[in-house]
């Protein structure tokens, strides 16, 4: 067979296809450069080319899909009849409709991802995901500063907060699915999950000055959606 050559960014893009897939599908630490470019049809120096580690591959998804995400908030920032808080509510909701929609995508790689030895790597992916969404937020922040409904004199530091007290909930995550793996019953997991849930959302109407109430940070459904197809024991 004549080799195919193919524009950079196109065999990139496949690459990252593959790769996506695999994760969804098997798991990220289950899933080996080796994987990868069987099913992405390269050779290891044309892997090599691209990315240096399985690692750095991992790390382009995130950006790539944070991006893609980013696309799905646009009608929440345009629509004009919004204000803050409600802008904020739905940026949010979209936020957990993401989540839902991407399970597999969070089953696949919590495990890896949270274990102690892995933190590096968490951070490197927030690192990269993380300068994409704090200007969306700081946006609907800035305009609810301007309402003089959320008391945040730095909507991008404000921004930065949220997000960083919202990731506690990732790492929450990861416990719960492994406890649920090693025996805990879905509804113990998810109860605490919701517990957790609650009081992170707690801390960021504090932290942006609204009454406590205002904000749906996260709901159950998001929750549940992480052990859908996993049985109680």
């Amino acid at each position: 067979m004549p080799r195919i050559v193919k524009h950079p960014e196109v065999r990139r893009s496949e690459l990252l296809d593959c790769a996506q897939e695999l994760f969804f599908t098997q798991g990220y630490e289950r899933t080996t450069i080796g994987d990868i470019i069987a099913r992405a049809g390269v050779s290891k120096g044309g892997f090599y080319h691209h990315f240096t580690a399985k690692e750095e591959l991992l790390e382009a998804l995130s950006a790539r899909l944070a991006q893609e995400s980013l696309a799905r908030f646009e009608d929440v920032l345009a629509a004009p009849e919004l204000d803050a808080l409600a802008r904020l509510n739905a940026f949010f909701a979209r936020s957990r409709q993401i989540k839902i929609e991407g399970a597999p995508w969070l089953r696949a790689t919590f495990d890896a991802l949270f274990k102690p030895e892995n933190a590096a790597l968490y951070h490197r992916i927030a690192g990269v995901v993380n300068p994409v969404i704090v200007p969306v937020l700081a946006r609907i922040l800035a305009q609810g500063q301007a309402e003089g409904v959320f008391d945040v004199p730095d909507p991008v530091a404000a921004a930065e907060i949220v997000l960083q007290i919202g990731a506690t909930m990732n790492g929450a995550m990861g416990r719960a699915i492994a406890a649920v793996e090693a025996g805990e019953s879905v509804e113990a997991a998810t109860a605490g999950l919701a517990a957790r849930a609650r009081f992170v959302g707690t801390a960021v109407e504090r932290i942006l000055g609204v009454p406590q109430g205002s904000i749906r940070f996260i709901e159950p459904n998001t929750l549940a959606a992480l052990f859908a197809g996993r049985k109680s024991t």
